[in-house]
């Protein structure tokens, strides 16, 4: 009788969800059959202007130089 009563409740589930997957099929078949299908718009790849400049750099006198004249290392 126990095996009985468990082989109705399996087979009861199995139906149950075999249905309700059989149903969202059925229910949600032309949205699947669009997102499987659906082409996105082509875009133009984005083109980058980069416009490089390097600036001069100046010669400076170095810290040395200006703070002993020549005159005052050789004495």
């Amino acid at each position: 009788m126990f095996a009985l009563v468990a082989a109705l409740v399996f087979t009861g589930s199995f139906l149950l969800a075999a249905g309700t997957i059989i149903g969202m099929f059925a229910f949600y078949h032309d949205k699947m059959v669009a997102a499987l299908t659906f082409e996105p718009i082509p875009r133009e790849a984005p083109v980058y202007r980069l416009r490089i400049s390097r600036r001069r750099v100046t010669p400076t006198p170095r810290r040395s130089d200006l703070a002993f004249p020549a005159g005052a290392l050789a004495a």
